[in-house]
C-alpha cells in the first residue's frame, strides 16, 4: 500500500474530490485503522468520514501528525514560526532557551510536536548543564569496608558463606532518582516523537549522556504523580520538563488520570484549547490588576436537585468555566476560552448554551458570560448576544465574544518592556474580562436577539 500525505489547518475541511489523494481512499482491509477513525471522530480530534467515494477529514482544534491506513494527515495550527513558538514559551512559563545550535523553529516544515521536542531539548540541556539533582537512594550491597548500617537480619543468614564482606544498607548520593527517571524516558520518547531528523538525532544523543547515570523505566501516570510530587525548591527547575513531558505523553493518547488510556493513537494530536487556556490565563493573571483570576472554579449551588424529587440522591452538577474573575468576594466577570476563530467563523449552538447557562447563574445587576477567542484579523469587534424572556422580551442576560488577536498580544509580550506595551497589555486584558466601552446604539446594532 502507497502511503500519501496530506497536510490541513486547524477546522479546514479535504474532501474525496476526483484526483485529490483521498478519493478511493478506505479502511476496507484495515479495521484497526476504521476503529482509530471511529475513535478519532468521537473525541472530536479529528473528523474522518468514510464515503463510498473516498475519505473525508475536518481538522478541529487538535493539531500535530497521525497516521490512518495509508494517510499521512498533518495538521498544522493556524498561527506558525517564532509567534507561536513565544506565545508557547508564555502560556507554559518556558524559558527562552538557545541551547540547540541556534535552530528556529516554523511549523510551515515541521509538525507541532517538533516544537515541543525542540523546547525538552532545551530544557533538558540546561539541567545537564547545571548538574542534575542527585538524592540519598538506599541501596543494599556487601562491602568490605562498611559504610551507613549493618544489615544483621541477612549477616545471619548468610554468616556460614566465609565471605570478607558485610551486609550493609547505605544511601550514596545518586542521580538515579525518579525525577531523572521520568526525564529520561521523556527524552526517549521525544526522539520517537520528531519527524525533524536532525532533532531527533540530538534527543537520540541527550538520552545516551542520561543513561550513564540513570535507570530506564516504564513511564506511566502513576510516575509522572510521583515525580511532581518530589519536586521542592531544589528541584523546581525541573517542572517546565515536566509539563512538556505530560503534554507529549497526552497528545499521543496516554492518560494522566486514573482511567485507562483513552486512545492507542498512531502519531501525535494537541489539543490547541489546552495552549490558548493556558495562554489567556496567565495573561490575565499578569495584566488584570486589583482582580483574581480563578481557574475552573465550580459554580456551586447554581444546580439543586428537589430534595423530595431525587431517588438515586445523586450530586446535582456544578458547572465550571475556565475563569472566574473576582474582586473579594464579589464575582466581576464569568469567562471561557475557545479555541475557535468566531470572526470567521459561526458561533456553534453548544458554546452560546453553556455560556447562556453561565450569564444566567450570574447574580449580579448585570448578568453575563463572555467566550474569549482567538483570531489573526485585524480588526474584529466584539458582537454581544442578547438573551430575552420569549414572551415579552425582557432582557434577562447577555453574552459576548471576544477576541484576542494572537499576533498582536505576541507583539506586546515581546516588547512589554517599554511603558507604552505594558499600558497595551494591561488594557487588553481590561478588554477580554469585561469587554469594551460602547455607546447603546452601536450596542444595539452589535447585538442578536435571542
Amino acid at each position: 500500500m502507497t502511503s500519501v500525505s496530506l497536510s490541513l489547518s486547524e477546522w479546514e475541511t479535504a474532501g474525496p474530490v476526483r484526483g485529490s489523494i483521498l478519493a478511493g481512499e478506505s479502511f476496507d482491509n484495515d479495521q484497526a485503522s476504521r476503529a482509530l477513525a471511529e475513535r478519532l471522530t468521537s473525541l472530536n480530534q479529528l473528523e474522518v468520514i468514510e464515503l463510498a467515494r473516498g475519505l473525508e477529514l475536518r481538522a478541529t482544534s487538535f493539531v500535530g501528525r497521525v497516521r490512518l491506513g495509508a494517510v499521512e494527515v498533518t495538521v498544522h495550527p493556524k498561527i506558525s514560526g517564532t509567534p507561536l513558538l513565544n506565545l508557547f514559551r508564555y502560556a507554559y512559563g518556558l524559558r527562552d532557551l538557545h541551547l540547540y545550535g541556534g535552530a528556529t523553529y516554523s511549523t510551515a516544515h515541521g509538525s507541532f510536536q517538533d516544537l515541543i521536542v525542540q523546547q525538552l531539548g532545551v530544557e533538558v540541556q540546561e539541567l545537564m548543564a547545571r548538574g542534575l539533582h542527585r538524592d540519598y537512594l538506599p541501596r543494599a550491597e556487601n562491602l568490605t569496608s562498611p559504610r551507613g548500617r549493618i544489615d544483621f537480619t541477612r549477616f545471619l543468614q548468610s554468616r556460614n558463606s566465609g565471605a570478607n564482606s558485610l551486609p550493609c544498607i547505605h544511601h550514596p548520593r545518586s542521580e538515579d532518582s525518579l525525577l531523572n527517571q521520568v526525564l529520561l524516558a521523556g527524552v526517549l520518547l521525544a526522539s520517537r516523537l520528531t519527524t525533524d531528523l536532525d532533532l531527533r538525532a540530538h534527543m537520540q544523543r541527550l538520552s545516551k549522556m542520561l543513561r550513564s547515570t540513570v535507570s530506564i523505566v516504564e513511564i506511566d501516570a502513576f510516575k509522572i504523580r510521583e515525580a511532581w510530587h518530589s519536586i521542592d525548591r531544589r528541584t523546581n527547575v525541573y517542572e517546565p520538563s515536566l509539563k512538556l513531558i505530560e503534554l507529549l505523553m497526552e497528545s499521543t493518547g496516554v492518560s494522566l488520570s486514573d482511567e485507562p488510556a483513552h486512545l492507542n493513537l498512531r502519531g501525535f494530536l494537541f489539543d490547541m484549547n489546552r495552549f490558548f487556556q493556558a495562554l489567556v490565563s496567565r495573561f490575565l493573571r499578569e495584566h488584570l490588576t486589583a482582580y483574581e483570576v480563578q481557574d475552573e472554579r465550580r459554580l456551586k449551588g447554581m444546580f439543586a436537585y428537589d430534595a423530595q424529587q431525587n431517588p438515586q440522591n445523586r450530586k446535582a452538577p456544578a458547572p465550571r468555566p475556565d475563569f472566574l474573575v473576582t474582586q473579594g468576594s464579589h464575582i466581576a466577570a464569568v469567562l471561557d476560552a475557545k479555541y475557535r476563530d468566531l470572526w470567521e467563523k459561526a458561533l456553534p449552538s453548544s458554546m452560546l448554551y453553556q455560556l447562556a447557562i453561565y450569564a444566567l447563574g450570574h447574580n449580579q445587576s448585570e448578568r453575563r458570560a463572555a467566550i474569549i477567542y482567538p483570531t489573526s484579523t485585524n480588526g474584529a469587534q466584539e458582537p454581544s448576544i442578547a438573551i430575552h424572556e420569549p414572551l415579552n422580551g425582557t432582557s434577562q442576560a447577555r453574552v459576548d465574544l471576544r477576541p484576542l488577536n494572537l499576533l498582536r498580544l505576541h507583539e506586546l509580550l515581546q516588547a512589554k518592556s517599554s511603558k507604552t506595551a505594558r499600558q497595551e497589555l494591561q488594557q487588553l486584558a481590561r478588554n477580554l474580562a469585561f469587554g469594551r466601552p460602547i455607546t447603546s446604539s452601536i450596542r444595539e446594532t452589535a447585538s442578536a436577539t435571542i
